[in-house]
């Protein structure tokens, strides 16, 4: 691997851990998607309205793809926008953790 990839690696991974919500913000993240995501998406995320947001069904999914449906909705779905809820870095983090674990 290159010098300037490894950089350009440890640029991008600082940049997320920077990003990344307070210990605060991410109880209020997570409330937010086991409460208002859950009531569409199911209250364990297995699905409803909504698909399931469990890590198997998002794996081949991109996570930017899925952070920007979070950001700005499906026009035409019932998937609304939350950008007035939360910063784009906070819809990736939601992402990441969607496609991991998500918090209980």
């Amino acid at each position: 691997m290159s010098n300037k990839l490894v950089f350009a690696l440890f640029l991008l991974s600082t940049a997320a851990m920077a990003s990344e919500p307070t210990p605060a913000r991410q109880k209020e993240l997570v409330h937010l998607v086991r409460q208002d995501c859950g009531s569409c998406h199911g209250m364990t995320l297995q699905g409803g309205l909504g698909p399931a947001l469990l890590p198997a069904n998002l794996r081949d999914k991109p996570a930017e793809g899925l952070a920007a449906t979070i950001y700005y909705g499906r026009p035409g779905t019932p998937m609304p926008p939350w950008q007035q809820f939360m910063s784009e870095a906070e819809a990736a983090w939601i992402v990441d953790k969607l496609m991991s674990e998500f918090p209980k």
